[in-house]
């Protein structure tokens, strides 16, 4: 498990979300609950979790050098963290896996959507919200971000837990740092070699092996997926207990997921999106989709380019963004999102991401409410 010891430090829109999500309670109610440039060649590894063709990195002399570096800077014993990286595997599934999407691939909104607004999670959201009730209802008042976000993004993450990848974390990240594909659109070798650095920051904090933990290919960790930088910085203990469990204490991953959202700018009782009819005018609708997920104009400039809000959106007090979503070969969706769903983008920088996570939560709320309601009138 992963602990560490603490640190100090309704819209229209909403209201119609509900009511569609409404809709889905009786089928969902029905469910059964490349090569190595190295000094020395590296060895075939004896095990690997996740590929035959995984490989050891040895001593390669980068990465041994890099080791020193990281231990000076952060205090830290070179030796261990030369012997730790000459035990990582390079994984060329890790490779494939963060590969883009072959150029020409058409985004589909509707095609994302329905992989995660659909009776499985929904279901196991329900019963997520059952049984960690009270840490949401804690987090919500601390922070203002909703239960339905909080539990929208564990459910998209990791589907409540049962879904948090099965790499180790050190071979995820030294394949991508130090050997990130070379036919990637742009080089992010830079941000997982901070986010390994980071791993063994935090595998001394919490006195663990940094060969023993488990996440996703891309070195995320946890029910909530944290990257390792993202555990120093913004996980909390939620219950008190004097420890940090991101695997397998709700709490702490609720609290956490709430506390990394407000850090990231989370307006306490602003909706995340408004529905929207976008200029008819070319020219207009290129102005207000040039900022992409930034929020930059306001509820007057988006009247003036010609885009029509709903009546909650005419009132918006602040920025927001005209956001599209493909449809593969269909014509896209448009929302207006605010500085919330700006938010939420800040955990995965995807709008299809931030509104799949926004639709999960609606719906798994109104199921939540929906028997709720049943219980109460029994």
């Amino acid at each position: 498990m992963l602990y560490f010891p603490l640190r100090s430090g309704a819209s229209g829109t909403r209201r119609h979300a509900i009511t569609l999500a409404l809709a889905l309670v009786a089928a969902i109610l029905a469910l059964p609950a490349p090569s190595l440039a190295a000094s020395k060649k590296p060895q075939r590894a004896l095990q690997s979790d996740n590929a035959a063709d995984a490989v050891t990195y040895g001593r390669r002399d980068e990465l041994m050098n890099w080791a020193t570096e990281v231990a000076e800077r952060r205090g830290l014993d070179a030796v261990q963290l030369q012997q730790a990286l000459a035990q990582a595997r390079l994984q060329p599934a890790v490779q494939r896996l963060i590969a883009p999407p072959p150029a020409g691939s058409a985004k589909n909104w509707a095609a994302y959507r329905a992989r995660f607004v659909e009776p499985v999670r929904i279901k196991a959201g329900v019963e997520f919200w059952r049984q960690n009730e009270a840490a949401l209802a804690q987090a919500q008042e601390r922070t203002g971000v909703p239960a339905s976000v909080i539990v929208g993004i564990i459910g998209v993450e990791t589907l409540y837990a049962r879904q948090m990848g099965n790499f180790r974390v050190i071979d995820a990240l030294t394949t991508l740092g130090f050997d990130f594909p070379a036919n990637a659109r742009r080089d992010r070798s830079a941000f997982f070699r901070d986010e390994l650095e980071a791993l063994f920051v935090l595998a001394q904090h919490q006195g663990i092996d940094p060969l023993s933990l488990k996440g996703s290919y891309a070195g995320a960790i946890g029910m909530p997926q944290f990257m390792p930088s993202s555990i120093l910085r913004y996980a909390v203990d939620g219950d008190a207990d004097g420890r940090i469990d991101l695997h397998g204490n709700p709490a702490d991953v609720i609290a956490s997921v709430a506390h990394y959202l407000a850090e990231f700018g989370w307006q306490r009782g602003m909706t995340t999106h408004y529905g929207v009819a976008v200029p008819v005018e070319v020219v207009d609708r290129a102005v207000l989709l040039a900022p992409d997920i930034l929020p930059s104009f306001s509820a007057a400039q988006f009247a003036e380019r010609g885009a029509v809000l709903d009546a909650a959106g005419l009132g918006h007090v602040g920025p927001l963004a005209l956001v599209e979503l493909q449809n593969g070969e269909a014509a896209p969706s448009y929302v207006a999102g605010t500085q919330n769903f700006y938010a939420i983008t800040r955990y995965n920088w995807s709008s299809y991401y931030a509104l799949a996570v926004i639709e999960l939560g609606l719906a798994v709320e109104a199921v939540w409410l929906k028997a709720q309601g049943s219980t109460g009138s029994s």
